[in-house]
């Protein structure tokens, strides 16, 4: 299941509790502002970087209702699940490709088009769409030791259950990956 933001790092993180936060969220009437609006004025604050103010004002819309654990402020749902793997990030796209073309070939994934493939010096990445609206990205990191890093994330999902339903497909997908 998809959980809230921890609000118990905040304060560590930022120097503000979640309750202060709380309250200055309140001061500032946020649950009338847009999302863009709520964390540029977190920005400014000084207090957190536009990561942090991208965690806080997500946890202050689960808060108030206006979004669930998963869900993206269009109001879509993604699933993110992630794998270490031995290898460079060169082998583990290698590695992924494969597995990609296993479920294009059993018919378990519906593609609607051809994968994207690109990279940096640290970073390798793999996006494709799926028939059904949805899309896949996948994002391949260094790790010390020999070892790389794929994480999965499916956006576009229509709501809680398939987002249910797709962790697990996806976790046991990428659990295959790291007994090859």
């Amino acid at each position: 299941m998809t959980k809230p933001v921890d609000t118990s790092i905040l304060a560590g993180k930022t120097g503000r509790s979640w309750e202060q936060w709380l309250a200055f969220l309140q001061n500032i009437d946020a649950e009338h502002m847009s999302h863009a609006a709520i964390a540029e004025r977190i920005v400014a604050t000084g207090d957190a970087s536009g990561w942090w103010a991208q965690t806080i004002t997500v946890a202050y819309e689960q808060h108030i209702g206006r979004r669930q654990p998963g869900q993206r402020s269009d109001g879509s749902h993604e699933v993110s699940v992630s794998k270490t793997v031995p290898g460079s990030p060169d082998d583990a796209l290698a590695l992924w490709k494969v597995r990609a073309g296993a479920l294009e070939t059993d018919g378990s994934v519906e593609f609607a088009e051809p994968a994207s493939t690109s990279g940096s010096q640290k970073w390798r990445y793999w996006r494709r769409p799926l028939a059904d609206g949805s899309r896949l990205n996948v994002t391949i990191g260094e790790k010390p030791g020999g070892k790389a890093t794929i994480a999965l994330t499916h956006e576009k999902l229509a709501g809680p259950d398939e987002v249910e339903d797709w962790r697990g497909f996806w976790k046991a997908r990428l659990a295959d990956l790291a007994s090859r």
